[in-house]
């Protein structure tokens, strides 16, 4: 997956963004556009942060599986060929 920045460039830019909001002397038209640019950064920052806490929750239940999985004594002597 190609992004074309990564996500602390996009948090800093959308930082960036609100301070220029913020200012009194940033035009309406300006403030449009930025204001449209932070919609979309916000809705891709929103995404990643699901798709990373959809993997996080994953491996911990892969961990979870990990440690609560009874150990197979049988399997374990079938494969010293016995």
């Amino acid at each position: 997956m190609a992004t074309k920045f990564n996500f602390e460039k996009q948090l800093s830019r959308l930082e960036e963004i609100v301070a220029k909001l913020e200012e009194e002397q940033t035009d309406l038209d300006a403030s449009v556009k930025l204001f449209e640019e932070g919609v979309v950064l916000s809705k891709e920052l929103a995404q990643k942060l699901e798709t990373v806490k959809f993997k996080v929750e994953e491996l911990k239940k892969k961990g979870a599986e990990m440690f609560t999985e009874p150990f197979d004594t049988e399997l374990a002597e079938n494969t010293d060929g016995e």
